[in-house]
């Protein structure tokens, strides 16, 4: 009999799952998985390591705790004379104190449910899987990982936000955000280019969500998000940096609500907001439409840019990696960005990046360019084990 670890990653109207062997002091993947369609009819599906389809359904309850308690009764049926012995949840927000792994308590949950006003969009969600496995097997151990935690290396000068300084005692400051996929990226480049992850490397976590961390012998020095997930790029529905004069303006003017200026920033801004089609970047990539072709151009005017601040940040620059769904697979995205870094020398291999290859600069080119595919679930069940350990 072995034991396995359960991770969770939680979103409004999705759950990915991962279930990971404990084996020789550390974690393999043996299944992973999606519970989609949450806010409607929520359908399931799991494969195994290798990409077997293990389970395809749909389900008719939508209640949470009832999707919750599927997931758990078909990860331990699946597990059989192995045991569950915790369940691993990602945290979109630590807040200011919160930088390290840590077993859920009573306590513990009433400090993430004061941290909310952080995050007022994740933080539910992800909250949330807690308390319903908690009232599902209220023995079972839970651990929760923080995407903030990864960028406690930043200096003040990069974490403080030009404000009166009382706020900063509040916890208003620069946080930074997908750090678990920065810290599963800075891991594998430290295995595959160890030379490069010793010196100052930038690694762009492009998805619906986009962002820029600046590391420096694989800590993080500097990132593109701040104090929300809407700082920095241009994203799917999000519009990244953004004057706070023009949301005083659309209050003045239009008698914006907090809500309704909410909502156009998560939900109407971004590539969405620019291209008037769509968020998602496949859809803009094959599409002749102007306002879509406008969209992709800002994205990769920002992407080039930030890379730029960074790049400062760090005295300079060796590395890049692209990762994320954009990142590791729109060969396109790529080569538009990489042409606008030719100042830095960067010179792309067509071929390598057609095919997304693990390195797709070329051998004169003085940056490197890697595409290293992320794994967040794995830094999750990673930092389960060593609370459980």
């Amino acid at each position: 009999m072995s034991n396995a670890i359960l991770t969770l990653n939680a979103g409004s109207s999705s759950l990915k799952f991962a279930l990971f062997d404990i084996a020789d002091g550390g974690v393999r993947l043996s299944v992973k998985g999606e519970a989609e369609k949450l806010d409607s009819t929520p359908h399931f599906m799991a494969e195994d390591a290798g990409g077997k389809s293990l389970a395809d359904e749909s389900w008719p309850d939508t209640s949470f705790d009832a999707v919750i308690g599927k997931i758990l009764d078909w990860a331990i049926s699946h597990l059989g004379r192995d045991q569950l012995v915790a369940v691993g949840h990602r945290m979109v927000h630590g807040g200011p104190d919160h930088t390290q792994p840590e077993r859920v308590t009573p306590d513990l949950l009433n400090a993430l449910d004061a941290m909310v006003p952080l995050a007022p969009l994740h933080l539910p969600h992800n909250i949330a899987p807690i308390r319903a496995i908690a009232r599902a097997r209220p023995g079972l151990t839970q651990v929760v990982t923080y995407d903030t935690a990864f960028h406690r290396t930043m200096p003040g000068v990069a974490t403080r936000i030009a404000i009166p300084r009382r706020y900063e005692a509040e916890g208003v400051r620069r946080y930074g955000f997908h750090g678990l996929s920065y810290e599963y990226i800075s891991g594998r480049l430290a295995q595959v280019a160890p030379a490069l992850a010793k010196g100052r490397t930038i690694i762009a976590h492009l998805g619906n969500g986009a962002s820029l961390c600046a590391l420096l012998n694989g800590k993080s020095v500097d990132t593109t998000m701040g104090f929300s997930a809407l700082d920095g790029l241009v994203m799917g529905t999000r519009p990244g940096d953004i004057d706070p004069g023009v949301l005083l303006y659309l209050q003045e003017r239009d008698g914006m609500t907090v809500t309704a200026l909410e909502h156009m920033l998560y939900n109407e801004s971004g590539l969405k907001g620019v291209s008037g089609l769509s968020g998602d970047m496949r859809t803009l990539l094959a599409s002749s439409d102007p306002n879509a072709k406008d969209a992709l151009a800002m994205f990769i005017f920002r992407l080039a840019r930030e890379i730029g601040a960074l790049t400062a940040s760090l005295g300079g620059l060796d590395g890049l990696v692209f990762t994320a769904g954009i990142g590791e697979h729109a060969p396109q995205i790529r080569a538009m960005t990489v042409e606008k870094l030719d100042w830095l020398g960067a010179k792309l291999d067509a071929d390598a990046n057609a095919r997304n290859a693990e390195i797709i600069s070329t051998g004169d080119s003085k940056l490197a360019v890697l595409v290293i595919p992320t794994n967040e679930e794995e830094i999750i069940a990673r930092h389960t084990l060593s609370c459980i350990a």
